[in-house]
């Protein structure tokens, strides 16, 4: 008889730990690859995911049994599982880590992956037998029956109507309670209706992939205005059929509802959302419906690609240029670059959509990797707008705006017209200085000035969040000669109400939009087509349809010009398009003022023209000439410590590791900002021609920092294709 051989698994935690922990596998329990289980873990119980089955782990050690499964299938599929491993790899991160940002909330705690169960209700009596004063209970009764199926008592409040009235009708027998909702299919009418396309656009539909074909890469370039949603829409119609899965990541859904409005129009109760907001039941509802299969079509942010799809059959990424797809800490993803591995991991197309392309997208447009696709006219009678360079040297500002802006934009609401204000900077202003003694307020934690919020009296930082209360005298000398100086998102609302007090000005940055379905509310206003004036940052830039907005003004377009990052020209060129692209969606032509002290830049003089491509060839070979992304590889590692000595010291000891000949290394060097939160940060970077090399050479850095004995307080960093060089 053979001895009894134990046998083990290897365990994947939710925590910062480059290793995986060895378990026991009692004899009555089967485990696969990816499932969830229950493990002690020192004192206490914790959740993990099965990352091997066939460990040996190392002789001489007694190891714990795992307590119990969760499920009696694999949370993460095979491909999700696969996908999350080349992204550990990828990017440099523990493994644990990655594989629970596809679960989530609820699951990565531990809870039972089942929906909680919720009451239902549907209309069953006559609202006749109601009396007079019951308006509430008979107005709940009558959209009752006016929905298909039964309605969870979630949907019921979210509708405006109460517990109580839920129950009273209950009491008189005219709803009655499911457990379960009744299976509602897409209405005939949602399923026949397909959108109109231009014969720009069908040109543009007949060259993207056919998902049969399996994995191609396509990079569709549509100018704004031009109908690229339309196009998704088209093309899902088209090739998903009723069965499959679909994903379209956009860079911020919540500034986005209207497109979310768009495609339920066309697939009803198929569109899920996944986003940050919603609450934890709403997270796994969501997540069971793609684990399960159901044929949805998620509309998500970047953390979206990371689910357990399991019929996915095609992925657009829309917006595809924007830095929101990058995670900035923690696991530092491009949810762009692993949207395309796992299209490639499924055998299925992915469409990159922009009217920016970013560089790298362009580069493997040129080179062959990717499809190009362009659509260079806009949708129904709109026109580009024209855009013109307004010099404002020795011009007098007002709030930042010169006399010709402010004569357009009262020529604007004149003509019963909507302006657009962008400014790259919310609060009031980004500097309170004293004009006696020259002192600025700084953040007592950061390298940084406090910036100055009038509406709230207070002085914030935007980097560390600390904040304190505004005075009207410089806190050094006491002069009340304490004035604002630059430009800021409320400064320009005062400024604009003063001038235009019959036209409502709507403000839209981060502080404005804070409260929930506060953008729904301001984009309500502004679609109502009146006369106004709209005053925001980037969030405006983000595929808004304002169809009577036909004035933008930039109010300041030389911040990226000079910048020491080398990609700021990119940043820059493609927000001044995208929010350009705001004015003339409608029947009328648009016209775009860009305010700048440079207007004989070159970036500048081909940005009026208002073509895109020729500005990305321009940096292109910019970026070849010097060897910079895309055409060599980049990882930045990054330190944080007590002290400027500690950090640069310890990427000195990674600099001398990481000398080779096919590795070229710059720094270390302190952040640009050096201090931040009372965390002293620098970087050192690294770049080689290949990538291959450079990988295998960052995670032997990565092993040997782990074996390393740091300073308690020195935390260590690695960004992969890093978007910010500072």
């Amino acid at each position: 008889m053979e001895p009894h051989v134990p046998r083990t698994a290897r365990i994947a935690l939710n925590r910062p730990l480059r290793r995986l922990f060895d378990y026991l596998v009692p004899d009555h329990m089967v485990l696969q690859k990816g499932q969830r289980v229950m493990v002690p873990f020192g004192r206490q119980s914790a959740t993990g995911l099965v990352a091997d089955t066939d460990a040996q782990p190392p002789e001489g050690i007694t190891l714990k049994p795992v307590r119990s499964v969760c499920e009696e299938w694999p949370a993460l599929p095979k491909e999700t599982f696969k996908l999350l491993s080349w992204a550990a790899d990828y990017y440099q991160h523990p493994l644990g880590e990655c594989l629970f940002t596809a679960l989530p909330p609820a699951l990565r705690r531990g809870r039972p992956a089942v929906e909680k169960k919720e009451a239902y209700w549907k209309a069953c009596g006559d609202p006749a037998v109601l009396s007079g004063n019951a308006t509430r209970q008979r107005e709940l009764l009558a959209w009752l029956q006016s929905q298909p199926g039964s309605v969870s008592a979630r949907q019921i409040v979210q509708a405006g109507f109460t517990q109580s009235q839920i129950r009273s009708l209950q009491g008189k027998d005219l709803i009655v309670e499911a457990s379960q909702p009744e299976p509602v299919g897409v209405p005939e009418e949602i399923r026949n209706r397909i959108p109109r396309l231009s014969q720009a656009q069908l040109d543009a539909a007949d060259q993207l992939p056919v998902p049969e074909n399996g994995f191609a890469a396509s990079l569709l370039y549509g100018i704004t205005g031009s109908g690229k949603t339309e196009l998704y829409l088209y093309y899902l119609k088209h090739f998903l059929g009723d069965r499959g899965q679909a994903l379209v990541l956009v860079p911020e859904i919540n500034l986005t509802p209207q497109t979310v409005a768009r495609f339920q129009h066309y697939f009803g109760s198929r569109i899920v959302v996944w986003h940050s907001a919603l609450n934890d039941g709403e997270r796994l509802t969501t997540w069971l419906k793609v684990r399960s299969g159901e044929p949805v079509i998620m509309i998500g942010t970047r953390s979206a690609v990371l689910l357990p799809f399991t019929n996915l059959k095609t992925i657009i990424v829309d917006e595809e240029h924007d830095s929101s797809y990058k995670q900035g800490e923690g696991f530092r993803y491009s949810g762009r670059d692993t949207a395309v591995y796992r299209a490639h991991l499924n055998n299925c197309p992915v469409i990159l959509g922009s009217a920016t392309p970013s560089m790298e997208s362009y580069h493997n447009a040129l080179t062959g990797k990717y499809s190009l696709i362009t659509l260079e006219e806009r949708a129904g009678n709109a026109r580009p707008p024209h855009i013109k360079l307004l010099d404002i040297r020795s011009r007098p500002l007002e709030g930042g705006l010169s006399r010709p802006a402010l004569q357009a934009i009262e020529k604007c609401l004149q003509d019963g017209q909507q302006a657009l204000v962008f400014v790259n900077r919310r609060g009031f202003a980004p500097i309170m200085m004293c004009f006696d003694c020259g002192h600025m307020v700084e953040c007592p934690r950061c390298d940084t000035r406090l910036t100055y919020h009038r509406r709230d009296r207070a002085m914030r930082c935007h980097h560390c969040d600390f904040q304190t209360a505004a005075t009207d005298h410089c806190p050094k000398c006491n002069s009340d000669a304490f004035k604002p100086v630059g430009q800021g998102t409320e400064r320009t609302e005062d400024i604009l109400t003063t001038h235009f007090p019959d036209a409502p000005v709507v403000r839209v940055d981060r502080d404005s939009t804070q409260r929930k379905g506060s953008i729904q509310g301001i984009l309500k206003k502004v679609n109502s087509g009146r006369p106004c004036i709209l005053v925001g940052t980037q969030m405006l830039a983000k595929g808004h349809d304002f169809p009577n907005v036909t004035l933008v003004v930039v109010i300041n377009a030389d911040g990226g010009l000079f910048s020491v990052d080398f990609r700021a020209p990119e940043q820059l060129i493609q927000t001044l398009l995208q929010v350009s692209g705001r004015a003339g969606r409608g029947e009328k032509s648009g016209e775009v003022l860009i305010q700048t002290c440079h207007s004989d830049h070159p970036l500048l003089g081909t940005l009026a023209q208002g073509d895109y491509l020729p500005i990305a060839n321009q940096m292109l070979a910019e970026r070849e000439a010097n060897l910079l992304p895309p055409y060599r590889a980049m990882a930045i590692f990054r330190v944080e410590g007590d002290t400027m000595q500690a950090s640069l010291r310890l990427l000195d000891d990674i600099k001398s590791e990481a000398s080779h000949r096919d590795i070229e290394c710059w720094g270390p060097l302190p952040a640009i900002i050096a201090r931040r939160a009372d965390r002293h940060r620098a970087q050192l970077v690294l770049v080689s021609l290949s990538r291959t090399r450079l990988n295998r050479q960052l995670a032997a850095l990565c092993h040997g920092l782990d074996l390393m004995k740091l300073p308690k307080d020195t935390k260590w960093a690695i960004d992969v294709d890093p978007l910010e060089t500072g």
